[in-house]
């Protein structure tokens, strides 16, 4: 799993919570680099969880380059601001989830689930 969000605080708590769980998690503070790492092993990585408002690439850029790269992986984008992507604006992209922050654990680690049974 890849996770993304430029809030050093909270890739440290979403790296571990989903560790906790059973995922093995690559966590991230900069989309570029969250691209660079999947560029450089694209199979390694089940889904791709990452923020909405990042500097640099926001998350919705991150997931259209990742999906030029492998167009069935599943994407979780995040957001606080619901203006900025709705889930209607993301599945034209091809993200497969929306999730509005802050998210819950349980609501969070079902909806992975959800999209790696669907993938299976």
């Amino acid at each position: 799993m890849l996770f993304v969000d430029d809030e050093k605080p909270i890739v440290k708590f979403a790296v571990r919570v989903l560790e906790r769980i059973g995922y093995s998690v690559t966590g991230t503070t900069s989309s570029k680099e969250a691209l660079e790492v999947f560029k450089s092993n694209p199979n390694k990585f089940d889904i791709v969880i990452t923020d909405m408002a990042m500097p640099h690439m926001v998350g919705t850029e991150l997931a259209k380059k990742i999906l030029e790269l492998r167009p069935n992986i599943p994407i979780i984008i995040c957001t606080g601001f619901s203006d900025q992507v709705d889930m209607e604006a993301a599945k034209a992209i091809g993200i497969k989830d929306y999730a509005n922050k802050p998210i819950l654990t349980s609501d969070f680690a079902i909806k992975i689930r959800n999209l790696l049974d669907q993938t299976t």
